[in-house]
């Protein structure tokens, strides 16, 4: 009895390390889900836009989309979420392009046109921090406005912190990435995770105002991650509930556009 009770942890524990083995080789596939494009693929879009490709350190060709305005007050620079390419994610532009904003909207590696695949937090910061060089090449940064949507909440609130946008605005953030997970999955051990993505402490040395939206219905980002974001505001930063907005579609909630209107023209 004995000898079968040792058999049987020993296969419990083996099939835990396996499983914390899975999860951290191949974290990328629960946290990325990528829509893949053809090279030849055309976008369709009814506002004007170019097509930028940007290249990495390691010689990776970034694909981003930069819609324009008719008579532009600057640039959004817009990090999109974790699912879908260009092809979706564009069609937020038009919401900033009618206020008189230019857009960029960035496809990660893996994503659309993009090449490459993601394999760590540090790749995607460099990433965002190199287009984002490119961008102040063609907009003074004084005239450029950070946009982080979901999971690109935590690499807005990360460039913005080790640079110096006007404006910094995160649509449904996470206070962390392991706190999520913690929240969602509190069986998993959170040391095995690769992206941290650190919102909270990203915030805290942004020398930006700080403008947070998010639904008080949020089904994957709970509404209260914000809530403890706000212990980390300076005295000009906002939280801006909108309620009975769930996770998607937020761009298009009238309460949003009227508020992000009127911040853009302060």
């Amino acid at each position: 009895m004995k000898r079968i009770l040792i058999v049987g942890i020993t296969i419990l524990l083996g099939l835990v390390i396996v499983l914390c083995g899975l999860l951290y080789f191949l974290q990328e596939r629960f946290i990325f889900f990528p829509e893949k494009l053809s090279c030849d693929h055309r976008f369709n879009f009814e506002q004007p836009f170019d097509e930028i490709n940007f290249k990495t350190r390691d010689n990776v060709s970034l694909n981003g989309i930069l819609f324009k305005s008719d008579s532009s007050n600057g640039l959004i620079f817009y990090l999109h979420g974790n699912a879908g390419s260009l092809d979706s994610w564009g069609g937020v532009a038009k919401t900033y392009t009618d206020l008189h904003y230019d857009v960029l909207v960035l496809d990660y590696r893996g994503f659309g046109k993009s090449e490459g695949k993601i394999n760590s937090q540090g790749q995607l910061f460099q990433d965002v921090q190199i287009v984002y060089d490119e961008m102040k090449r063609k907009y003074e940064e004084r005239r450029i406005i950070v946009i982080g949507y979901s999971i690109g909440t935590g690499l807005a609130a990360k460039i913005s912190s080790i640079n110096y946008p006007r404006l910094l605005i995160l649509q449904a953030p996470y206070f962390s990435l392991t706190d999520v997970v913690k929240h969602a999955y509190p069986f998993i051990p959170t040391f095995l995770l690769k992206y941290k993505l650190e919102t909270n402490q990203y915030i805290k040395v942004c020398k930006m105002p700080v403008v947070i939206f998010h639904g008080s219905e949020d089904e994957v980002i709970y509404y209260h991650s914000s809530i403890k974001l706000k212990d980390f505001f300076k005295e000009r930063d906002t939280l801006i509930t909108l309620n009975g907005q769930g996770h998607n579609g937020m761009t298009d909630n009238p309460e949003y556009i009227s508020n992000v209107r009127r911040i853009l023209n302060e």
